[in-house]
């Protein structure tokens, strides 16, 4: 047999994120929809398209946004257990967030150059050498960083910071954890 801690005692990572990062997706997915609505004049769809074309764009693209939020936070939340690293610390953040920016700068360039699926006004502005608008590419930098501030926050909070909190000894009485 055995011996040694209890996973729910002893490891942060085994702490229950999943409806955390729920939050986190429903908080992008409002931020994404405002997001888009207040982009959307820097599309040529704003001035060509109909009302009904318009609201479709609206909510196929923040369909978009949710999905591409569920898979990065995915992906990070498997790393972040993988890898040990604090739920909500800013290893989880940064891969979420550079896997998003990442997938973005492809879709802007495939659907924009390649695809030509929409196209930006003269108000865009574009990132030099990427091709990207800058407005799509601030939203993957912005909108997941405030959702998964707030939600880390939260998550800290009903979960206790670990950094202030005194040693005690596991239930094992192996190691030495905080309370």
């Amino acid at each position: 047999m055995r011996f040694g801690c209890v996973p729910s005692t002893c490891k942060p990572a085994d702490r229950p994120l999943l409806p955390f990062v729920a939050l986190a997706i429903g908080l992008a997915a409002m931020g994404h929809f405002v997001w888009e609505a207040a982009q959307l004049p820097l599309y040529t769809l704003w001035r060509t398209g109909t009302r009904r074309e318009i609201a479709f764009a609206l909510f196929h693209c923040t369909g978009g946004d949710v999905v591409i939020t569920t898979a990065t936070l995915a992906v990070a939340t498997a790393l972040a257990r993988a890898f040990r690293w604090p739920p909500f610390g800013w290893r989880m953040v940064f891969t979420a967030i550079t896997l998003g920016a990442a997938y973005t700068i492809l879709s802007e360039w495939l659907n924009v150059a390649i695809r030509r699926s929409w196209s930006y006004t003269a108000a865009m502005p574009v990132v030099p050498f990427l091709g990207t608008g800058l407005a799509p590419l601030l939203q993957w930098l912005i909108v997941p960083s405030l959702a998964l501030a707030i939600i880390g926050y939260r998550y800290r909070r009903a979960h206790g910071s670990r950094r202030n909190r005194p040693l005690k000894r596991c239930g094992c009485g192996n190691s030495l954890i905080r309370s």
